[in-house]
């Protein structure tokens, strides 16, 4: 009879070399999501950063500035925060900010104001729109207060910001259909089977359209190279009323807490005072140099926290550090990403911006309008403030949530006064 001997055979250290390898291996698609979070977040909106900032009065070089100094502070802060907590804690640009300067823009021109002195006032409205966010950071009653600002009255100001630029994008296929109809069919196409890269794929239709276009090609001016481009910011008190408040307030309404409740909704609890600090500050360094405002990233912050980029949540965070980095390699490009814009016809720009913020469009219209308590008072403040209008050189964005709020406080007072009257 043979008698079978179990041997048990003594444990081999694992190669370290093969340890790392297949961390790396499996951080591939962590890595993927943080290269993604940074591809979308930065070419779906970067057109309406420019188109913002030209709006208000900046050079080609003082755009292009700004562009830069908005990628390298979001990206670096994005590394910061993200490597110091181990959360994906992502950092953005506040793109309904700049989509604010579109339409303040606007209302200044028509006021005849604008050009230099608008921007350094532009300027002065960005730092203390920072500064204001670094007092939110320090006082919780602050934060709760702006908290208690009824979502649909802030959803609709913000739908009337952004709604005069969406409108652009029927106007650009109407009147340059030889260059929006590709980028917009592209966007149509890809929205039905690859939507997150629907507005990046209709931005690259539209750059070919334009490299392609022999009236585009002798356009190009200006250096290649980023360099930032520093500005004295100058401080006005209507600007402060009709820019510096609304831009303070649409960031924190529809990027800081939105991009608090997307983390939140992935099971993370993101450090609020530190980051809302953080961002505050860096936007007010950054305003002499154009920089608008950066804040928590709302949409792209899911695409770093959420599983797809890995099943453990604690190494979540390297998805965005990794986004954080190619930020600020994207920045480089700003100059250049810039001079191309510029070539392009203004009508074009503003179109294109439009197709990045129909989704933002789409989602404020349902908030502002899904309640019906709620439904009058942020029609109204909708309506005013996609009316551009300019009342005492403060502008529409201002007045648009001053109506909204006032037409809640009537129809609240009416309810609570009716029971006593009968």
């Amino acid at each position: 009879m043979v008698v079978e001997r179990s041997a048990r055979i003594p444990a081999v250290p694992a190669d370290p070399d093969v340890q790392g390898h297949r961390r790396l291996t499996g951080l591939g698609p962590t890595f993927g999501a943080g290269i993604v979070t940074a591809l979308v977040g930065f070419t779906s909106s970067f057109a309406v950063v420019i188109a913002g900032l030209r709006a208000v009065g900046a050079t080609e070089r003082q755009a292009a500035s700004g562009l830069l100094v908005l990628s390298v502070l979001m990206g670096v802060a994005g590394i910061v925060f993200s490597v110091r907590h181990r959360m994906p804690i992502s950092i953005a640009w506040s793109t309904p900010g700049a989509a604010l300067l579109v339409s303040v823009g606007a209302g200044r021109a028509h006021a005849g104001h604008g050009g230099a002195g608008g921007y350094r006032e532009a300027l002065g409205a960005f730092a203390v729109a920072g500064l204001l966010t670094v007092v939110t950071g320090f006082s919780r009653s602050l934060t709760s207060w702006i908290a208690r600002i009824p979502a649909p009255i802030s959803a609709a100001m913000l739908a009337g910001v952004i709604a005069p630029i969406c409108l652009e994008s029927a106007q650009a296929s109407v009147r340059l259909p030889r260059l929006a109809l590709p980028a917009v069919a592209v966007w149509v196409v890809l929205g039905r089977f690859a939507k997150r890269w629907a507005v990046p794929a209709s931005l690259a239709t539209a750059f070919a359209g334009l490299a392609l276009d022999p009236a585009t090609g002798g356009h190009l001016t200006g250096g290649l190279l980023p360099t930032l481009t520093a500005t004295t910011p100058r401080v006005d008190i209507r600007t402060l009323i009709s820019l510096a408040l609304p831009l303070y307030l649409v960031t924190m309404a529809s990027q800081n807490l939105a991009g608090i409740a997307v983390m939140r909704g992935y099971g993370y609890e993101p450090p609020i005072r530190e980051v809302l600090m953080g961002t505050g500050a860096a936007t007010t360094l950054g305003a002499p140099f154009g920089g608008i405002a950066i804040n928590f990233a709302a949409i792209t912050a899911a695409l770093a926290a959420s599983p797809d980029a890995h099943r453990d949540p604690n190494r979540r965070w390297i998805a965005a550090t990794t986004a954080g980095a190619l930020y600020v390699l994207l920045g480089l490009g700003a100059a250049a990403a810039t001079a191309l814009l510029i070539a392009a016809p203004p009508l074009l720009i503003e179109g294109v911006a439009g197709l990045a913020l129909l989704p933002a469009l789409a989602g404020a219209l349902t908030t502002a309008l899904n309640d019906p308590r709620y439904r009058e008072a942020a029609t109204a403040a909708f309506v005013t403030t996609a009316s551009g209008i300019t009342v005492a050189g403060v502008g529409a964005a201002f007045w648009g949530l001053a109506v909204g709020l006032g037409l809640l406080g009537v129809a609240r007072f009416r309810a609570t006064a009716k029971p006593a009257g009968t």
